[in-house]
């Protein structure tokens, strides 16, 4: 697996993308860790909780997220539950966020290459340290290919419009 590069441009360039993330109570030391990664590599990180391990509401946490990152305050988002699940579907009702639920580096990488993810949705109590890490960083060292994949990612842009009028 390649590394991100740590020279001093290429941590300038990183230190201007904010990245905001959160979880819920049951993946808060997780999210420490993740925000610890993020750091190290030179994101400018916000943390928005929550502070313990008291039982809150995942949807309510995945909101201040894709807004932040659906609106461009911040380019990047992280989430993290349990197993990710609930944070993925919660965050993906939101316009402008592509929540990608990812369980190992290949599909860190590919979620960011094709799918152009913008926010990474980790299950903090399916992973140990050194993969939540390398997913992570491989995450954050991959970036949108565009190409063959932009017609596709214009095409779930497009859904989120269409889903608008619905009456379900």
């Amino acid at each position: 697996m390649s590394r991100p590069n740590r020279s001093k441009e290429s941590s300038a360039i990183t230190s201007a993308i904010k990245v905001i993330v959160a979880s819920d109570h049951a993946a808060v030391a997780a999210r420490a860790l993740v925000v610890e990664t993020l750091a190290s590599l030179g994101y400018v990180v916000q943390d928005v909780g929550p502070t313990g391990e008291e039982s809150v509401d995942y949807p309510d946490y995945a909101q201040v997220v894709g807004e932040a990152v659906g609106s461009g305050k911040s380019e990047l988002g992280v989430l993290l539950c349990g197993s990710g699940i609930g944070m993925s579907i919660a965050a993906n009702k939101i316009p402008g966020v592509r929540a990608a639920l990812v369980h190992d580096v290949t599909g860190a990488r590919l979620s960011r290459q094709h799918n152009d993810a913008n926010v990474l949705v980790l299950g903090g109590g399916m992973m140990g340290e050194r993969l939540l890490k390398d997913v992570v960083e491989a995450w954050t060292g991959a970036s949108f290919e565009g190409g063959r994949h932009q017609g596709r990612v214009n095409k779930i842009t497009a859904l989120e419009g269409a889903g608008r009028g619905s009456s379900r």
